[in-house]
């Protein structure tokens, strides 16, 4: 046998070691979150509240409880979360949004909101309408694209 087989051979095998070990890794990841996901539905609530400010910033900046942030992985605690601060009764608190949720939420309005220890899983409106997540920016390449299709007379992308 050559050792271009040989190479070959070795890094087949090394890369089938690393897949089955994401594959379990995942697998285990998945369980740990769908247990996770069941416990917040488990203790949620439901709570009148009013929105004062959401952001998206890193958790040293967001005013959440120390215990929250020392519980928190190394790695975690630079990503930038969706923090939103509400009046809760007298209160005022900083909680952490679902991300799929967050650009729903209105500010400056009393919504009632699905909560789950400081973590908000749900929002509907009080008073008035519900607002629709506002429309995307588009970026440079798309402006510039449209722009020329107008000059060339071409119907606009969308």
């Amino acid at each position: 046998m050559s050792t271009g087989w040989i190479i070959t051979i070795v890094v087949i095998v090394v890369i089938t070691a690393i897949l089955a070990v994401l594959y379990f890794l995942g697998k285990k990841a998945q369980k740990k979150q769908n247990e996770q996901q069941a416990l917040m539905e488990e203790n949620k609530q439901t709570v009148s509240m009013l929105i004062i400010d959401k952001k998206r910033m890193k958790m040293k900046d967001s005013g959440l409880p120390q215990i929250v942030i020392d519980q928190t992985p190394k790695l975690m605690r630079g990503s930038k979360l969706p923090i939103v601060k509400a009046k809760v009764g007298p209160q005022i608190v900083s909680l952490v949004s679902d991300e799929k949720i967050f650009d729903s939420i209105p500010v400056k309005k009393e919504v009632k909101a699905t909560v789950s220890g400081i973590y908000i899983l749900g929002v509907k409106g009080l008073h008035g309408k519900a607002q629709a997540a506002p429309a995307k920016k588009k970026g440079w390449f798309r402006r510039t694209l449209e722009k020329a299709q107008e000059k060339a007379g071409a119907k606009p992308i969308k």
